[in-house]
Formats: C-alpha cells, sequence, structure tokens
C-alpha cells in the first residue's frame, strides 16, 4: 500500500474539521508498535507484503473499534490479540502456497566479515534458527510477544491461555535454547 496508516485516518475526516485525539492517538501508537506486528506477523509464516497489509489493517481496526467506543482496556494487548487472529487467518488462506521463511536473511551476506567468518555466522544464526524451529508453536509465539515487550498477563490475554502458563511455555524455550547455546 502506498498511503501511510496516518495518510489513510485523514482521509476519513472532513477538511473543515480540526484533527480528533483519537485519530492522533491510533497514529502515535502505530508509530510504536508497526514494527514490532509486522515481525510478529511475519513470525506467523506470511509474506512480507501481506505482512505489511495485515498490520495496517489492524492500526485500521483499532481505529475502527474505539469510533464505536468499544471498550478496550489495553490497546496494546488488543493490537496483539488482533494481529495474531488476523495473521493466522490469512496464513491459513495463503495454505496453498509455501510458507514464508526468515532464513532469506541468513542467505545475505555482511560485507564487513571475511568468508570464515561470515561462514561461522550463518551457521550460528542457522543453528539458532534451528533452536527455535524445535520450539512448540506455544512456545514460539510466547517468546516473540515477550521479546516485543509484552507483560505475561498482556501475553496470556493474546494468546487465550494463562499467565502462569506463559511463564511455564517461555521458562522452556529459554532452557531449551540454553541447552543449544552450549552445545
Amino acid at each position: 500500500m502506498s498511503t501511510s496508516l496516518h495518510e489513510q485516518l485523514v482521509g476519513v475526516f472532513p477538511l473543515d474539521r480540526p484533527r480528533v485525539s483519537l485519530q492522533d492517538d491510533v497514529a502515535q501508537l502505530f508509530e510504536e508498535m508497526r514494527e514490532g506486528v509486522y515481525r510478529y506477523v511475519l513470525s506467523l509464516g506470511l509474506y512480507p507484503p501481506q505482512a505489511q497489509e495485515a498490520t495496517q489493517e489492524v492500526f485500521l481496526r483499532l481505529y475502527a473499534a474505539l469510533k464505536r467506543d468499544e471498550p478496550i482496556q489495553n490497546r496494546r494487548a488488543w493490537v496483539i490479540r488482533v494481529a495474531h487472529n488476523l495473521g493466522l487467518r490469512l496464513r491459513a488462506q495463503q495454505s496453498s502456497r509455501a510458507r514464508f521463511e526468515l532464513d532469506v536473511e541468513m542467505e545475505l551476506a555482511d560485507p564487513e566479515l571475511n568468508p570464515e567468518q561470515s561462514l561461522l555466522e550463518r551457521e550460528r544464526l542457522l543453528c539458532f534458527h534451528r533452536a527455535v524451529e524445535s520450539l512448540s508453536e506455544q512456545q514460539r509465539r510466547c517468546l516473540h510477544l515477550r521479546l516485543e515487550g509484552l507483560r505475561y498477563p498482556e501475553i496470556a490475554a493474546v494468546l487465550g491461555i494463562s499467565a502462569s502458563a506463559v511463564g511455564e511455555f517461555l521458562r522452556r524455550a529459554i532452557v531449551r535454547l540454553r541447552k543449544v547455546s552450549h552445545e
């Protein structure tokens, strides 16, 4: 999409009315969270163009929900929950195509590294990615959301599980990743 969310929201309002603070609030939240939401929907297996559209769609849905005066206690958790659900739905729709893999980044060599360093770095990244792939889907999701800065109760709300389950999934994921990193 060539227009930004801010430009799309501006188009919703007539030109003779002053900006509404709701629009500014959503635009600010978009600026703060868009990269994290984008990375999250990518981690669900969406292709980059789909992930970009899904990211914008999430914030448009937030704006629409707030405009309808829907009660949203925690906007950040709400955004991640909607991104999660939308990402899973879009991934199911693209199931006939091959899933997007994040390993592409590993194929790009760092120009600062010599060939031996580059090979060692690729092997290290490959080992780490394999370790992450060996985690259960719930462990990966919990880990990713925690890395995005969400707290246990927020992760629990997004994934529809208890906060104690989030803690256990994260504990197991960290134990497994530490084990792989020390091998």
